[in-house]
């Protein structure tokens, strides 16, 4: 009889402390467990830190310094061709100087057939020199729009290795409206 006693304070006491637990709450907010929660949490900080400055960010880093490479270049492409069309331009003026100050000098028998020559070289020269022009606006409009491409490229892939880093799926489609977004104001 005292055992079957015993066994009926034991389980009384089982149900007892399995009511206490309950009453305790949730144990992210017991008291007891702080400690525990405090070092997690530390070591959970301290490994995403070192994951996104040794790892991430150093690769986020390399493809600006890339792309901020290849756009200076771009740039500077598009400033070298623009002093190309200014000297071309500087030679077609000195050269219609240069032809005028020769047809004045010129005796006056001479002077139909040699404004018949000027005039074709004129058409030609302005011919070239709109070739070259438009050539060059063309190259420069080309070099800008891929400089926004590229700028607008690395902002996507920064957006989903960022959202990547932080453990969420990347959606491509909210990503590329969101930088579109910020590309335009």
């Amino acid at each position: 009889m005292a055992d079957i006693t015993e066994g009926a304070a034991a389980a009384g006491h089982g149900a007892a402390g399995a009511a206490a637990e309950h009453a305790t709450g949730m144990p992210q907010l017991n008291f007891e467990t702080f400690p525990n929660q405090i070092f997690w949490l530390v070591l959970a900080v301290l490994a995403i830190y070192f994951i996104l400055t040794r790892v991430a960010l150093p690769r986020i880093e390399g493809i600006l310094a890339d792309r901020h490479a290849a756009i200076s270049g771009d740039i500077a492409a598009a400033e070298e061709l623009k002093l190309k069309t200014q000297e071309a331009e500087a030679a077609y003026e000195k050269a219609l100087a240069d032809a005028r100050s020769e047809a004045s000098r010129i005796a006056q028998a001479a002077r139909a057939e040699i404004q018949g020559e000027l005039d074709e070289a004129l058409a030609r020269a302005d011919a070239q020199i709109a070739e070259k022009t438009a050539e060059s606006e063309t190259r420069i409009a080309e070099i800008r729009a891929g400089a926004m491409d590229s700028v607008e490229e690395v902002a996507r892939d920064t957006a989903a290795a960022l959202v990547a880093a932080l453990g969420a799926e990347p959606a491509d489609d909210k990503i590329a409206a969101a930088v579109a977004g910020q590309m335009k104001g």
